[in-house]
């Protein structure tokens, strides 16, 4: 289930305060600035640090 817009608008990053980006095929929100991915769980998003994972990048 997407994520509404009024709501990606309002929510940040726990981490670094940064814009977060929601990735609908893994159902996750990533952090566009320390690149962290938050994860979904029953359609409400767990913006804990601790359950956080770092995004690798892709050469």
């Amino acid at each position: 289930m997407p994520i509404k817009k009024e709501l990606l608008d309002i929510l940040a990053c726990p981490a670094c305060h940064g814009k977060l980006v929601h990735d609908e095929d893994k159902d996750r929100l990533n952090c566009q600035n320390c690149k962290r991915s938050y994860p979904i769980k029953n359609d409400i998003p767990v913006m804990l640090v601790e359950e956080a994972e770092i995004l690798q990048e892709t050469p």
